[in-house]
């Protein structure tokens, strides 16, 4: 059996209580990292926690909602003063399709923004600083977006993603030289990660070159190779888009002869 990728390490994932950070937070532990999980969502939250453990990983949770100031500074107190290994920002507020550039309310753009960007750099600033002084390589992962890139027809969505992706550049580029890697997953499309679907020809499935939605462990299985110094001890300030092709589609419909 392969040995696993993160044992005796610590690790941290908002937004674990459902679809992508659920999925990283399972597969963290099942490479052998003790993993503290957060979301705004307690019950889908502490069921997660109970999965993990049941199946023999290490889990406990702290309830967080990362667009106010308390709720990142929940998570760091939760943490304690012993760097982490291992910091995943997954959290994300829901989007809603009708929240176009005339629609989007201020109280929404807001919590996309706290949460994303503003949540998501105090806490990765604050676990950098505490893996710096332990000495610790330490690595850290934003879950970003294609969306970085072009317009998703929500702004404060596309923003943040776009801040997140900068954020992320700025840190590789100060803290490589105390060894801790920074990066980013842009996934496509993953159902259940802000968009509902079906398998109609109206959906982005016919723009995927192979030709199905994402799931969340299409997603967590290249993280672990990402976060893992065994495969990429030598990357940082990267986006790796998992995404089935989706980025390489064409607005323009290729004729049927």
């Amino acid at each position: 059996m392969p040995q696993a990728l993160f044992p005796d390490q610590t690790a941290v994932v908002t937004g674990a209580a459902s679809n992508i950070g659920r999925g990283m937070a399972i597969a963290l532990a099942k490479e052998g990292a003790d993993v503290l999980i957060t979301d705004v969502d307690e019950t889908r939250l502490k069921q997660v926690e109970l999965d993990i453990n049941a199946t023999g990983g290490q889990c406990r949770s702290t309830l967080a909602d990362l667009s106010t100031a308390e709720g990142w500074k929940g998570v760091v107190a939760a943490v304690g003063d012993q760097a982490p290994d291992i910091f995943v920002h997954s959290a994300c507020p829901r989007r809603n399709e009708t929240d176009l550039v005339l629609e989007v309310a201020e109280e929404s753009f807001d919590a996309m923004l706290n949460t994303n960007v503003r949540s998501g750099f105090l806490l990765a600033r604050a676990f950098a600083g505490q893996m710096k002084v332990a000495d610790n390589k330490g690595r850290i992962l934003f879950i970003t977006s294609l969306h970085a890139e072009t317009p998703r027809n929500l702004p404060h969505y596309s923003a943040s993603k776009a801040g997140m992706t900068m954020l992320m550049k700025e840190m590789a580029r100060q803290l490589g030289s105390s060894g801790i890697r920074v990066n980013a997953i842009a996934p496509g499309a993953i159902p259940g990660g802000g968009f509902a679907t079906s398998e109609d020809s109206f959906q982005p499935k016919r723009k995927i070159p192979l030709g199905r939605f994402g799931t969340p462990e299409d997603v967590s299985g290249p993280a672990m190779a990402l976060l893992s110094d065994r495969f990429s001890q030598y990357v940082t300030g990267v986006t790796l888009p998992v995404d089935g092709g989706l980025q390489l589609f064409s607005w323009i419909d290729a004729p049927d002869s």
